[in-house]
């Protein structure tokens, strides 16, 4: 009977590439910790802690559903009345705070929310601007002249008071809100900032969400 054959060892030359592929694919998964941990230990960089530039409110708040008239270029004379609700939960929106004689904080503030509106581009159509109007309704030239397109709610009023109160009241008057498509205040922005901080943030929220 004959006797099996033996499986013969691989010679050292076989084996040689066998190390150099091994040691190709340990360079290429430890490679990218290594640079990490040399950058992050060995030197002054750190990433950003937040990467949004304005202040959060957190929690959100969700804001009532409560019918305020809209102002319009010309006084209506029934007094048109447009639901709040309807109007923060359908887009993101870019909210104003303050009386409507707008004063030069006021004319500021949203020329700064105009700009940054204009700034998204092809992303304009899921923004609104709304200014909600809390005494001296309202100089009307002004707002059809400087902010077309602005939607402007009348708030100065018992009614209004809920919808009001989620707003911080500090530093309204130089103070841009943002609130989401299901009607939650969850952003605020100083004017006196730099405006590609709002652009920038609001193009980041606008491609990560899949609502308005």
């Amino acid at each position: 009977m004959n006797a099996p054959l033996a499986t013969p060892r691989p010679t050292r030359s076989a084996t040689r590439p066998r190390r150099g592929q091994m040691l190709l694919l340990a360079l290429v998964f430890f490679t990218p910790l290594l640079a990490a941990f040399i950058v992050y230990y060995g030197s002054q960089w750190r990433p950003a802690r937040h990467v949004n530039h304005g202040v959060l409110i957190d929690p959100a708040s969700r804001l009532p559903p409560i019918a305020l008239p809209q102002v319009t270029p010309e006084p209506p004379e029934g007094g048109a009345t447009l639901a709040a609700a309807n109007v923060l939960s359908s887009k993101w929106s870019l909210v104003y705070v303050g009386r409507g004689d707008c004063d030069a904080d006021c004319r500021q503030t949203l020329y700064f929310m105009r700009q940054t509106y204009l700034g998204l581009a092809n992303l304009m159509p899921r923004v609104q601007r709304v200014f909600l109007v809390t005494a001296g309704c309202c100089d009307r030239d002004y707002l059809a002249r400087e902010q077309p397109n602005l939607v402007t709610l009348d708030a100065n009023g018992p009614a209004a008071a809920a919808l009001l109160a989620p707003f911080p009241p500090d530093r309204r008057a130089t103070t841009i809100f943002v609130v989401d498509p299901r009607g939650n205040l969850m952003m605020r922005y100083d004017a006196h900032e730099d405006p590609k901080g709002l652009r920038n943030d609001l193009k980041r929220l606008l491609l990560l969400s899949h609502i308005g």
